[in-house]
This record gives structure tokens, C-alpha cells and sequence, in this order.
């Protein structure tokens, strides 16, 4: 997230979220989902997966690839998590709870990850492609570009 917030309310606010959720639901929050969710939280940057086994391993949860990848695939098939394709790692959802297609602003000197509200964009696509014939079935835009306290720091 580009900008201030209060970001240990953030991590609580998510993670209360998805346990809510899953309750809902009827899925398992497990130990390990809950960690990589939390890990994803901690820092507003995509991380990989096998940087998350690093920490999983480090906070003694195992040290499979697929320990990491269940629960990344959990995350991300119930809304908690994305998968930025351009870096090929992971970020918690902004806004877990609500079906939407983000755009991520990708800051390419500092790494953060924001989404930004896409649905303007979203509907123009499907419409443009609806003219075609083309059902949409997944949209994925990335903007990578300067973040405002990185494109500051350059300033100076």
C-alpha cells in the first residue's frame, strides 16, 4: 500500500477477516495458512514461494515446496491472496471478502504492491471483448512504475 496507515490494524483486521470467512464457509484456516497469510501481510511487497518456505521453515511449519504451495493455492482461490504473474510471487488481497479483478501498481524501485479499483477497465474489456465473441474469463493487470515516496527520495 503506497502511503501511511496503521499497519499492525491492517494484519489484525485481515487475518479476523479471513478466519471470519473460512468459519463462514466451512473451510480450514489451518496454522500454516494463517502463517502465510500473515507472512504476505507483513510487508506490502510480493514475495515468492520459496521465500515464504524460507519463513515457514524458520518458524518450524516444514520445509516441503508443497507445504508452501497449498497453502499460496488456498489463499489465493479464496480471495486473501493474489499472484502477481510479473514477479511470480504472491500479496495479500487489499480487499479480502469481494469478488474483484485489481490492477497492481508495482513499484520497480522499492518493490511495494498496491491494487488499485479496476472496474471501469474491466467492464470496457469485457464489453470490447463481448463485441467479438470473447467470454473473459480472468483479467490480470499489472502497472509497474515509481511509487510517490521513491519517485521523492529521487528528487532530492
Amino acid at each position: 500500500m503506497f502511503g501511511s496507515h496503521e499497519h499492525n490494524h491492517c494484519i489484525e483486521q485481515a487475518l479476523t477477516s479471513a478466519e471470519e470467512k473460512c468459519a463462514e464457509n466451512g473451510l480450514r484456516f489451518t496454522p500454516v495458512r494463517r502463517k502465510v497469510l500473515e507472512l504476505l501481510l507483513e510487508e506490502h511487497k510480493a514475495i515468492g514461494a520459496y521465500a515464504i518456505l524460507d519463513a515457514l521453515r524458520e518458524a518450524g511449519f516444514g520445509s516441503q515446496p508443497p507445504v508452501a504451495y497449498r497453502a499460496l493455492d488456498f489463499l489465493v482461490s479464496h480471495g486473501f491472496a493474489h499472484r502477481i504473474e510479473r514477479l511470480n510471487a504472491f500479496v495479500a488481497c487489499a480487499h479480502p471478502g469481494e469478488f474483484h479483478a485489481p490492477a497492481f501498481m508495482i513499484c520497480t524501485s522499492c518493490n511495494l504492491v498496491t491494487e488499485a479499483n479496476t472496474s471501469a477497465v474491466n467492464q470496457a474489456l469485457e464489453a470490447a471483448a463481448a463485441e467479438t465473441g470473447f467470454k473473459v474469463e480472468q483479467t490480470v493487470i499489472e502497472i509497474e512504475g515509481v511509487c510517490h515516496d521513491c519517485r521523492d527520495a529521487d528528487a532530492q
